[in-house]
């Protein structure tokens, strides 16, 4: 299902790689989308936005060693699902437990198509319990 409504901050210091993210997200229907060229405006526009991110991916030079990115991201009440890319310490191939569900890191110099559907896959599903809450509602008895 396609939640046109996701908000979706793109950091990057180079315009050619947020505006080929922001493409890769516009093909797959995803409009909602914040591209940002520093880390000073990612910071603000997580902490003091009104609601939160549903995705923010971001190129890991931008932090340069002043900020973990990963520990800013993870448990993060403001951000949803997370995307570093570019990322040396990244493992090359995917590590079970090596990060919680909601941060993802890649070593890769920019997202491909298939990593930004993936993400997007993420962001979209259904919050767990959804269903079941549902189901939980009694049925209403028709009186004679």
């Amino acid at each position: 299902m396609n939640n046109k409504a996701l908000r979706i901050l793109i950091a990057d210091p180079q315009h050619f790689h947020r505006m080929k993210i922001e493409r890769a997200f516009n093909g797959l229907g995803y409009y909602r989308i914040a591209p940002v060229q520093s880390l000073v405006d990612l910071l603000t526009l997580v902490d003091y936005g009104c609601e939160p991110f549903d995705i923010v991916v971001i190129n890991a030079e931008m932090a340069a060693g002043s900020l973990d990115l990963l520990g800013f991201f993870l448990d993060n009440p403001h951000v949803r699902h997370a995307l570093i890319y570019n990322e040396p310490t990244a493992p090359s191939r995917a590590i079970p437990g090596f990060a919680q569900d909601n941060v993802q890191l890649s070593h890769c110099a920019l997202p491909n198509a298939r990593m930004i559907e993936q993400l997007a896959a993420l962001a979209d599903a259904p919050k767990p319990g959804a269903c079941a809450d549902l189901m939980r509602v009694p049925a209403l008895k028709r009186q004679a």
